[in-house]
């Protein structure tokens, strides 16, 4: 079967041109979404995904009205590829059924796969220069040497709690807690899981 999808970013939008082009293209059944490319959560895409079987074709109009990125694009081509579903964009004249559709997908997932890299090196390269000129990475403290020392001295002293001291230096309870606990003071920056990706032919984040 030949799937639609069209997207919309506003309720101020139509998707009246969409439509009559997946509806050319021969389209039994179309999925009408209006939200934001933006928006992770495409309740009408993740429909459209769900309902596509072995065999089945989905269209869209433009490439854009499917991914949120080009990594979220390839991301949903790929699965739709493992689930032997055929991909076509007819404002690009993209089609995975051909040989050469398909060899263009593997041109943009090495266009991907090379910015990634890219942003990689300069990463690092930030890094190694940082480091080489004395600065270290990480999130820049909230104190300066001389008020820790001073919130030190205080505290050695008995002369005022915590949570007195961070009202002075206008800092939390546990920042002084970090300062004057034995040893040398090391503030980490939390770093977030990662989600791994999906392997089924929903997109990311549920859409």
């Amino acid at each position: 079967m030949v799937i639609g999808c069209a997207r919309v970013s506003t309720d101020d939008q139509t998707n009246a041109a969409q439509l009559a082009e997946l509806k050319r293209a021969g389209c039994k059944r179309i999925y009408e979404e209006k939200v934001s490319g933006r928006n992770v959560d495409r309740p009408e895409l993740t429909r459209c995904l769900d309902r596509l079987d072995e065999g089945d074709t989905l269209v869209v109009w433009r490439l854009d009205r499917l991914g949120r990125s080009l990594t979220d694009l390839l991301e949903i081509v790929n699965t739709l590829q493992r689930h032997k579903v055929a991909f076509v964009s007819l404002k690009e004249k993209f089609d995975t059924s051909h040989a050469a559709g398909r060899l263009i997908f593997h041109v943009f997932a090495s266009l991907a796969e090379f910015e990634r890299e890219l942003i990689r090196e300069r990463t690092m390269a930030g890094l190694a220069a940082g480091i080489a000129s004395g600065r270290l990475g990480g999130r820049k403290p909230k104190l300066a040497k001389d008020q820790m020392d001073k919130i030190c001295s205080l505290w050695d002293g008995n002369q005022y709690s915590k949570q007195e001291l961070g009202t002075m230096f206008s800092v939390s309870k546990s920042t002084i807690d970090r300062i004057v606990r034995p040893g040398p003071v090391k503030l980490k920056v939390a770093t977030k899981a990662r989600n791994p990706k999906r392997t089924t032919i929903r997109p990311r984040g549920g859409k």
